[in-house]
């Protein structure tokens, strides 16, 4: 990760004080995302950045299989550099999130609800009734 992708991780990192954060410098397995989460509901998740000057995304090949093979707790956090807007997407959204781009619904917009998002994931209704 390199470039605007790390400073989007540094204020992800920094914003998120209470979720672990790891970033993944891996070769070996094509598509893996940049970084894993790990928040105080003991819930991992995987986080690919995508830092953008337009409404387009890039992803290879491999980025779009491994999100489609791991539909839970993945998630895209795009920056859109000009209006400098912070968007969370669920991964399993990526063919969309290709075809349409940053115009489609976000799951969160701006950094501060996107971080409340993966602070709360794995947050269901189950684990509000214990």
């Amino acid at each position: 990760m390199r470039g605007p992708e790390s400073k989007l991780y540094q204020k992800l990192k920094k914003a998120t004080p209470k979720i672990i954060w790891n970033r993944i410098e891996n070769i070996s397995v094509p598509g893996m995302p940049d970084v894993l989460g790990y928040n105080e509901r003991k819930v991992f998740f995987t986080v690919e950045l995508k830092v953008t000057r337009g409404n387009k995304l890039r992803f290879s090949p491999h980025q779009i299989a491994w999100h489609l093979q791991h539909p839970n707790n993945t998630f895209i956090l795009a920056e859109a550099l000009g209006p400098c807007t912070v968007k969370l997407y669920r991964g399993n959204k990526i063919k969309k999130l290709v075809a349409c781009g940053l115009e489609l619904e976000a799951l969160a917009v701006g950094l501060e609800a996107c971080c409340l998002e993966l602070e709360a994931c794995g947050l269901t209704l189950e684990t509000l009734a214990l």
